[in-house]
């Protein structure tokens, strides 16, 4: 029965977000595909999936006990934060910061997630930003 409620829910939630799409605003300069194909994507990749738990739940499902559903709810409230300290922090702190912790809680030793969470932020950094020309969050450092 939790599947259905999962999948019910995650269907709810695929119809919403593809609500959301259709009301996005389109300026005359967009391109061919413009911004509401992906989050349509998106949407009809999760309501297929919602779709799937709803017709062929798993007979005896497996939930995490509390201990780690509180570890899963603590890593959504590290990329909430994620997101709300991307403009002050800018993309280079947050992005190692964010990546450091989950990477630290995904197993890793402490100091090998700090130098994970640098590199890969660093990384992206040079690929996004410096190679292709994207623009990203600076922070107080500039970069």
């Amino acid at each position: 029965m939790s599947d259905r409620i999962f999948g019910g829910i995650g269907l709810a939630i695929a119809i919403l977000f593809a609500w959301q799409a259709s009301i996005i605003q389109e300026s005359f300069l967009t391109d061919a595909v413009g911004p509401k194909v992906f989050p349509y994507i998106i949407a009809a990749v999760m309501g297929i999936s919602s779709v799937y738990f709803l017709l062929k739940p798993d007979p005896e499902p497996h939930w995490p006990r509390a201990g780690r559903l509180a570890e899963i709810g603590l890593a959504v409230l590290v990329l909430a934060a994620y997101a709300e300290l991307l403009p002050v922090a800018g993309f280079v702190i947050a992005t190692a910061v964010a990546a450091a912790y989950l990477t630290w809680r995904l197993g890793s030793r402490p100091v090998e997630s700090l130098i994970i969470g640098i590199g890969t932020s660093v990384g992206i950094y040079i690929i996004f930003h410096l190679v292709l020309g994207l623009s990203l969050a600076r922070g107080p450092f500039g970069f």
